[in-house]
């Protein structure tokens, strides 16, 4: 009867062995395992053997992000022995935070991380994702209390990218390496949210206004600078214009001159033929013409005999003269 309850008691001691011994570790996830308290090995993803009664996986808390049917947010805390390699997203509470000119904000904020080392994580801090959360928020307001309102609400991806620089700096020594903080929304009170909206429909008014002053002005330039270039083509015309009525003056003047002194030269030629004295010719046509011009005003009432008429007359005996051999 003794053999069969120590076979029964030794039967009993390797399915608690094989049960409590053997475990299967998914991947990207890691087991700290401890040996009477102090720390032995890490287990990696695979089938993993321990001894039972001497070595124990260490638990650590660790906390989980839901909503619930209403969109509110539900943290759930829990003591966890599975150490999850994988990247993690947090989500925190909305914050107040203080900014440089005085002015109190809501920030909504998601910080992305990744467990590097799980020993350090386990062994480094206690309560890591508290630890993570805290600094998380005391960083936060550092930054955004070294900037103004209009910085913050414009300058979200220089906020981000401090964040990650200077969390990731600081949970190094705890295996964690932070990959991205995200700011999801920035809430202004809402007497500053007022504000800001009519300084924005002030801003949009006077862009318009500066537009249409624009537009305004350019219409004039091109308004004006067609009139220029009209009064240049006009004038530029007349000018043309003008030189080419000149150009035919001239032209018929000369044609004019040419037509006389070709008269003459025939008056003279004839009267050189017939003895005469052209010279005496020309002025007595240039007597005949004064006394013309003399004679044939409109409101002339008397009519005076120039003192040379003697002169005249004679001329023109002397032209009938000159003329008779050629008549006959």
């Amino acid at each position: 009867m003794e053999p069969l309850i120590i076979v029964g008691l030794f039967a009993i001691i390797v399915v608690i062995m094989t049960v409590k011994g053997f475990r299967i570790v998914q991947q990207a996830e890691a087991i700290v395992v401890e040996r009477l308290g102090k720390y032995h090995r890490t287990l990696h993803s695979g089938v993993n053997i321990i001894w039972p009664f001497f070595d124990k996986p260490r638990r650590i808390q660790w906390r989980y992000t839901t909503s619930d049917v209403s969109g509110n947010k539900i943290i759930r805390k829990s003591d966890i022995e599975r150490i999850d390699l994988r990247e993690t997203v947090y989500d925190f509470p909305k914050q107040n935070v203080i900014t440089k000119d005085n002015v109190t904000i809501t920030i909504d904020a998601l910080l992305f991380f990744q467990i590097t080392d799980s020993v350090k994580a386990v062994y480094e801090i206690a309560n890591l994702p508290d630890a993570i959360e805290k600094l998380t928020q005391t960083t936060l307001r550092n930054v955004i209390g070294d900037l103004d309102l209009d910085q913050t609400l414009t300058s979200r991806d220089t906020i981000n990218a401090k964040l990650r620089v200077i969390l990731d700096e600081a949970t190094d020594k705890w295996g964690v390496k932070v990959n991205r903080v995200e700011l999801q929304d920035i809430s202004p009170p809402p007497d500053i949210k007022g504000a800001m909206e009519k300084q924005m429909r002030a801003e949009r008014d006077k862009r318009a206004a500066i537009l249409e002053a624009e537009g305004q002005k350019r219409s004039a330039v091109l308004l004006a600078e067609g009139q220029k270039e009209a009064q240049i083509t006009r004038a530029e015309g007349e000018k043309r214009s003008t030189i080419l009525e000149a150009e035919g003056q001239a032209e018929a003047r000369l044609k004019v001159a040419e037509a006389e002194a070709q008269s003459i030269r025939k008056i003279t030629e004839t009267i050189r033929e017939s003895k005469g004295d052209p010279a005496t010719y020309l002025l007595a046509v240039k007597y005949i013409e004064a006394l013309k011009d003399m004679v044939s005003g409109k409101d002339n009432k008397v009519v005076y005999v120039p003192y040379e008429a003697s002169g005249i007359l004679g001329s023109i005996g002397l032209i009938k003269e000159m003329f008779q051999p050629i008549v006959k």
